[in-house]
């Protein structure tokens, strides 16, 4: 049997839930006249398990009854609500700041079965969303892809939205998309989310997410004091993250293990030496053959008076330490592409080294520094990007296209 649990332990947001096997034909989906009681922004957030569970996050504008998930295995009958599993949802009121209410649902399905493509919709018993489809990970090494963004933040609905398009037409079985922050200019603006959501249209529905905080993501740091620096309240209600990271940084700073890959996602805003500490130890139990790393802050940066010398500083000599195959990028608003580094120090293509990469995928740019010596392959600014990794057991082939599909950059690390 199929099981699941609702979100955020951290909040002490126990359900009880009950499951039912629905065994009559499945109901109809009706509109309520306002739609406020219908799903939206529904997004897929992969577990620190994706080859066994899988997390949906949604919202309503109205407070509802009985939020709830339904999950079967897809098959190719149009009757997914005969033999579907039913889950109650974990409920978060947020107050925005016009004074409206809403109420986000979480549901973390559990106990599925790798590799296998399931069907779920989410709602209230009454009003529900369409049936969208996702399928697990596999639960042993095996070639994937995803597709990794730079910062969106700017012109949103009006530019980034040919971006996700683009990105999802030239890869449409990635594994996931990941990105390294600032997906909006003011994390705290309602309106801002809702231009990312409607760039973004389906693709969250069936391509999960994961997502770490950029400095947009929080207050502006010259007008807060350090200990009041808070991550923006609606970072955490709209997404379900995993909360296997360091006491405090939940769902901002955490790991994921991916068919042979471990994925660790850093928050550069807060905390960092208590990150260092946990970085340490996930890499030191790290049994994969890759390691991705992925920050807002970029270590080594082509853009000008940019490179975080703090963090290079607590960061870099564990990277080193533990070969970090590639550590994903932002906040520069620029293109650009390290060769592999050991100690800052470019070493030959047989060596172990790290290759550190900082993209951008929305409007707004900023300007070259060319005084990098040669630490770096290359270097751009002025185009929207995306990147398509590919990985397998022996081979991490990276691409980066521009707005229209172009290829811009390329390189494969070998082990």
């Amino acid at each position: 049997m199929t099981l699941f649990h609702g979100k955020r332990m951290k909040r002490f947001c126990f359900a009880l839930f009950t499951f039912s096997f629905l065994l009559t034909a499945e109901a109809s989906v009706a509109l309520p006249p306002d739609k406020t009681a219908l799903p939206e922004r529904i997004v897929l957030n992969l577990t620190k398990h994706p080859s066994t569970t899988q997390a949906v996050t949604w919202r309503t504008a109205i407070a509802v009854s009985h939020p709830q998930a339904q999950i079967t295995p897809a098959t190719g009958s149009p009757n997914l609500g005969d033999a579907c599993f039913t889950a109650n949802a974990c409920t978060e009121t947020v107050k925005l700041d016009d004074e409206t209410t809403v109420y986000y649902h979480s549901v973390v399905f559990e106990s599925l079965r790798p590799q296998t493509l399931y069907a779920y919709r989410v709602g209230d018993g009454n009003f529900w969303s369409e049936w969208n489809q996702f399928k697990t990970a596999a639960d042993t090494h095996r070639a994937f892809g995803f597709v990794y963004f730079g910062d969106i933040q700017n012109d949103i609905l009006s530019l980034s939205s040919r971006i996700f398009r683009t990105a999802y037409k030239k890869a449409p079985d990635a594994a996931f998309w990941l990105f390294v922050g600032d997906l909006v200019n003011d994390g705290n603006k309602d309106e801002e989310w809702s231009e990312l959501f409607s760039a973004l249209g389906w693709i969250p529905r069936v391509t999960p997410i994961i997502l770490l905080p950029g400095n947009h993501e929080y207050p502006d740091k010259r007008f807060v004091r350090k200990k009041d620096l808070k991550l923006h309240k609606l970072w955490r209600p709209q997404f379900t993250l995993p909360q296997n990271g360091p006491e405090g940084l939940d769902e901002t700073v955490y790991y994921i293990d991916y068919q042979g890959v471990r994925i660790v996602m850093l928050n550069g805003n807060e905390k960092l030496d208590e990150q260092a500490i946990w970085l340490k130890s996930v890499l030191s139990e790290n049994p994969h053959p890759w390691t991705i790393a992925a920050i807002h802050q970029p270590f080594y940066s082509g853009a000008r008076n940019r490179d975080k010398f703090h963090s290079q500083k607590l960061f870099c000599p564990i990277l080193d330490q533990y070969s970090v195959d590639l550590v994903l990028q932002g906040h520069d608003h620029i293109y650009s592409r390290t060769c592999k580094l050991r100690n800052g120090r470019r070493v030959p293509d047989h060596e172990k080294g790290t290759v550190y990469v900082v993209s951008v995928s929305g409007s707004k740019s900023y300007s070259i520094e060319h005084g990098y010596g040669d630490r770096m392959v290359k270097a751009e600014a002025g185009r929207q990007l995306f990147q398509v990794i590919q990985v397998d057991e022996h081979c991490l082939h990276y691409e980066s296209f521009n707005a229209l599909g172009e290829l811009c950059d390329s390189f494969e690390l070998n082990k």
